[in-house]
């Protein structure tokens, strides 16, 4: 469960762009560097120079120092998880044991998580429901008058 550097940033950088609802096309040309490379550097696969990281946090109006800082604590807090993990409490069954039975791989978000900083990132199993949690009714169909 470790984090590359690259893949926190890019989770970052999309987070920024999409919650200004912008486009790869938009950031892409303001920062001046190809579409394809912006999206290659917000999955993670593609290591973003200084120059270009100024450049991109630029064009999403975002303060070099504010990402860093974020993505510092995103990688801080999964630390903080594998650390628990790595240490089961006594009695408790051996990490891998255990996370294959809940059916436990990576994580997501926990909804306890307040306001659009992921900072304080959390990691849940994922949760799986056999209950119909809506149910379909017929439309009421309502009578027309015209006068």
């Amino acid at each position: 469960m470790t984090v590359l550097l690259r893949e926190a940033i890019g989770d970052r950088l999309r987070h920024a762009r999409t919650n200004q609802r912008r486009t790869l096309r938009d950031i892409s040309r303001a920062a001046k560097v190809s579409l394809g490379y912006l999206s290659e550097v917000e999955r993670g696969q593609k290591e973003a120079s200084s120059e270009l990281l100024a450049s991109i946090c630029e064009a999403l109006e975002l303060p070099l120092s504010e990402l860093l800082h974020k993505v510092a604590a995103d990688v801080s807090a999964l630390d903080k998880v594998k650390e628990t993990l790595d240490r089961p409490e006594r009695g408790a069954k051996p990490v891998e044991t255990a996370t294959a039975e809940r059916g436990f791989e990576g994580g997501r978000p926990v909804p306890e998580v307040i306001g659009n900083d992921l900072a304080d990132l959390r990691l849940s199993p994922p949760r799986m429901s056999t209950t119909l949690r809506t149910t379909i009714t017929t439309p009421e169909l309502a009578a027309i008058v015209a006068a």
